[in-house]
C-alpha cells in the first residue's frame, strides 16, 4: 500500500480544481470580486422614477398672507358644499351695541377663505360678480340657518333675519364655515327684508380695500371684532 503524503494530497486537489474550471463558464478564480461598497440596482429600483423635487398629493391652497388674531381659517371655496353642523341649541348669545346686534365671539369669531389673499384681490373680491361663484346654494344654507337660529335662540322671522357671513364674501370670508355664519336679526323693527346696516359697511370696506386705502387683513379684523364700531370708524 502506497502512503500518500500531505503535500501530494494538496497537489491533487489543486489539479482537480483546475480541471473543473476548464468545463465551467465562470470560476471564482476568473471572476473579479465584487466591490462591497457598490451594487447594481434591482429591477424594481431601476424602474422607479426619481422623486427628487416632486411632491405627492394635491397642491395646498395658497396661504392667507395675514390672518387677524382670533379669526379662523376655513376650508375655503368648495366644488360641492354640504350642510355643516351648527353650535348646540341655546349655546350662543347675541351681544348688542347701540341697538345693533353682535354675534357671540365664541360661536362666530369669523373665518377667512384661504384662497383669497391680499395679492390676488384683483382676481377675486375686486372682480365684479366673483362672490356669486363661491356662494353656497340655498339648499345648503337653508338648513344651516335653521340650525344657527336654534343655537342663538332666534325667534324672529327668517324673512328679515339674515344668515350672515360675519366676514363677508366680498372681504374674503369663508363661504360655509359655521364659525363665519350667524342669523343676524335686523336692527330695524319695521324691516321687510334682510338688508341691514352691516350690509352697507361690507360694501364700504370692500371699496376701501380695492382702492388700496385699507389692507384686506385690517378690513377683516375690523368687521369681525365689532362691526358696529367699524361702521362708525369707516363712515358707513
Amino acid at each position: 500500500m502506497r502512503i500518500i503524503h500531505t503535500s501530494d494530497w494538496h497537489i491533487g486537489v489543486a489539479a482537480l480544481v483546475a480541471l473543473g474550471c476548464v468545463g465551467l463558464t465562470a470560476c471564482s478564480a476568473a471572476t473579479p470580486a465584487a466591490d462591497p461598497t457598490t451594487r447594481a440596482p434591482s429591477s424594481t429600483e431601476a424602474a422607479a422614477p426619481s422623486t427628487t423635487g416632486t411632491t405627492t398629493g394635491p397642491p395646498a391652497p395658497p396661504a392667507t398672507a395675514s390672518v387677524p388674531s382670533g379669526i379662523g381659517i376655513g376650508p375655503g371655496t368648495q366644488a360641492v358644499y354640504v350642510v355643516e353642523p351648527q353650535p348646540a341649541p341655546g349655546s350662543c348669545h347675541y351681544g348688542a351695541e347701540g341697538g345693533d346686534p353682535l354675534p357671540d365671539p365664541h360661536c362666530t369669531p369669523g373665518a377667512v377663505n384661504p384662497q383669497v389673499t391680499q395679492a390676488d384681490i384683483g382676481s377675486t373680491i375686486c372682480l365684479s360678480g366673483w362672490t356669486a361663484t363661491v356662494r353656497p346654494p340655498e339648499s345648503v344654507t337653508g338648513p344651516e340657518k335653521a340650525g344657527s337660529a336654534l343655537a342663538y335662540g332666534y325667534t324672529g322671522p327668517f324673512s328679515t333675519g339674515e344668515y350672515d357671513h360675519l366676514i363677508p364674501l366680498e372681504l374674503g370670508g369663508d363661504p360655509n364655515d359655521s364659525a363665519n355664519l350667524w342669523v343676524e336679526p335686523n336692527e330695524d323693527p319695521a324691516a321687510t327684508s334682510t338688508h341691514n346696516a352691516k350690509d352697507d359697511l361690507e360694501g364700504r370696506l370692500r371699496d376701501l380695500v380695492c382702492a388700496g386705502s385699507l389692507t384686506l387683513a385690517d378690513a377683516q379684523a375690523a368687521i369681525a371684532t365689532d362691526w358696529v364700531a367699524a361702521a362708525r370708524r369707516y363712515g358707513s
